[in-house]
């Protein structure tokens, strides 16, 4: 029963309505909704894997992530695992579409937050990061978070020293249709906090990759030996009546 009453308190603490973010403006969103947008939304999605420390063996790999902040957000998984945090070693990769208004507007929502006393100068120039027009290309970020340093060191390693040679046969975007974009640059790291950036074409055979008969959109990725393969529903891709990918 104890079990139970836990689970049921972190599904209601991190029950976000999924259209809240849709519905307000970004400059009032909460840190929850603005946390939500980038670790489970309809442009941001995380994939996590616990260890057990004494063990050695993976328990259970965790394809969505509800959380309020990416730093506790271990502490929020199904029941199956909340008695087992403890003793665990985790690794999250939180993959979001950084060419989408709604994962920008939630990186800068949270820099306003956490700096509220910022002259207004320098929020109006943030801002602009905002509403940048990227032109023909898809932008997709990957941040690295976690306590187990056998795989999160040598995985950090692998996105600082790469270069786009390193991930093009294993780094792509799919539509449901089964046709491709493949990468065309990549960008590693830097003390932005947006991650690892992988630039694609945003066109295929003349057209926009993506549009509203796409159905969804899978990213996969290779990196260090760990495959990450995440679908979006390219409905649920709408923001102020644009699709934002």
């Amino acid at each position: 029963m104890k079990r139970i009453l836990l689970l049921c308190s972190v599904l209601v603490l991190f029950g976000v309505n999924a259209s809240a973010q849709k519905e307000k403006p970004w400059t009032e969103w909460s840190q929850k909704e603005a946390m939500k947008v980038l670790a489970d939304s309809a442009w941001a999605q995380s994939q996590s894997e616990y260890t057990e420390q004494n063990a050695g063996t993976t328990i259970t790999p965790v394809q969505n992530r509800n959380a309020t902040d990416l730093k506790n957000a271990d502490k929020t998984e199904s029941g199956q695992n909340l008695g087992k945090k403890d003793a665990a070693l985790s690794i999250t990769y939180h993959v979001g579409f950084l060419t989408s208004k709604p994962v920008r507007a939630a990186l800068i929502r949270l820099i306003e937050l956490r700096q509220p006393e910022t002259p207004a100068a320098t929020v109006a120039e943030r801002r602009t990061f905002v509403d940048r027009d990227f032109g023909d290309l898809i932008v997709v970020s990957l941040v690295l978070e976690g306590n187990d340093k056998n795989k999160v060191d040598p995985a950090k390693k692998v996105l600082e020293t790469a270069n786009p040679e390193t991930f093009k046969a294993v780094v792509y975007l799919e539509r449901k249709d089964g046709k491709r974009v493949s990468l065309t640059d990549y960008k590693p790291p830097k003390p932005d906090g947006m991650g690892a950036k992988f630039i694609f074409p945003r066109t295929l055979d003349g057209k926009p990759f993506l549009d509203a008969s796409s159905g969804e959109v899978r990213v996969y990725m290779e990196i260090n030996k760990t495959r990450l393969s995440r679908k979006f529903k390219v409905a649920d891709m709408m923001y102020d009546g644009k699709l934002e990918y």
